[in-house]
């Protein structure tokens, strides 16, 4: 498996000053700006060897007009905060990134839509794919993993939302058993239109961490059947309870799927949705929160 770095430190430690922590420390590329706005300088755009043609973002909860808990660039129109600042914050991401980006009715689950041209938001679904130009697969998070794809021909492109019950394929409450994870069901129906696993690379952004994510013996266990690797991302954390590596698990079954070209998110601090609340949304930090983006769209 090849793991690659995507971007420099994202803040510092909580004892300096706050502004010694404010967000600047993304790396970007404010070349690449395509849109009419200019490019934030706290929002990513990840480092990934995909063809020019093919562009990504992922914001932060910085630089919108929603008010707390929700400041600022909640994009998120299901948590309770005002619609008028969503769409506000919605229609500055598609002003910088010059394109529409598809927001979708996540359920945490498998399925994965393509998106036609003129894709509207909404359509329940965890990820989205497109070989159109000029519509941005997008996926919103708060602690779960966005998952980025690109083929290696730039001729198309995904987002994925992978929580732990994505990846490991176990479906929410009252919903359908699924067959396989979210990483493995698109995979195994693009590999039916003729595009195999070995031609995707992929990018994972910010999640909750390996030293914040606190689950039991039942999320464990989702992951071993058919995974004995899965063990390396599970440290005991007390009776009953391990910390969690889901960018790590992602890596795994992006491998073990025959995706062999990974970066982004590297399981360290600088990563950590929770760890870093200057710069990132956090459900399992303050149970009332936004959502951040990630997408990644065809030119």
């Amino acid at each position: 498996m090849r793991l690659m770095g995507g971007f420099m430190a994202f803040g510092h430690p909580p004892m300096l000053p706050v502004r010694a922590r404010i967000l600047g420390a993304m790396e970007f590329r404010a070349s690449d700006h395509t849109g009419p706005t200019a490019w934030p300088a706290h929002w990513q755009r990840p480092q990934w060897p995909a063809l020019a043609k093919v562009r990504a973002f992922c914001t932060s909860r910085a630089g919108g007009l929603s008010g707390a808990p929700y400041d600022s660039m909640n994009l998120g129109q299901h948590v309770g905060d005002r619609r008028e600042a969503v769409a506000a914050n919605r229609l500055k991401l598609q002003q910088v990134l010059g394109v529409q980006a598809v927001f979708l009715n996540q359920v945490h689950g498998c399925d994965v839509v393509a998106l036609p041209h003129g894709g509207a938001d909404g359509v329940p679904a965890d990820g989205s794919w497109t070989s159109a130009r000029g519509l941005a697969c997008t996926v919103l998070v708060a602690d779960c993993l966005p998952l980025l794809l690109c083929t290696t021909d730039g001729s198309r492109v995904a987002a994925l939302h992978a929580g732990w019950r994505g990846l490991a394929g176990v479906p929410a409450p009252g919903a359908a058993e699924p067959e396989t994870g979210v990483i493995e069901t698109f995979l195994r129906d693009q590999a039916s239109l003729g595009v195999a696993p070995s031609n995707w690379i992929a990018w994972l952004g910010p999640c909750i961490g390996p030293q914040a994510f606190e689950v039991g013996n039942e999320v464990r266990q989702a992951f071993f059947p058919g995974s004995p690797s899965a063990a390396l991302a599970f440290v005991p954390h007390g009776a009953g309870k391990w910390l969690a590596d889901l960018a790590l698990l992602a890596r795994q079954r992006l491998h073990a799927a025959g995706v062999t070209g990974v970066y982004g998110n590297d399981s360290s601090a600088r990563w950590c949705t929770v760890g870093n609340p200057l710069s990132f949304f956090s459900h399992r930090r303050d149970r009332v929160s936004g959502r951040f983006a990630a997408g990644v769209w065809l030119v």
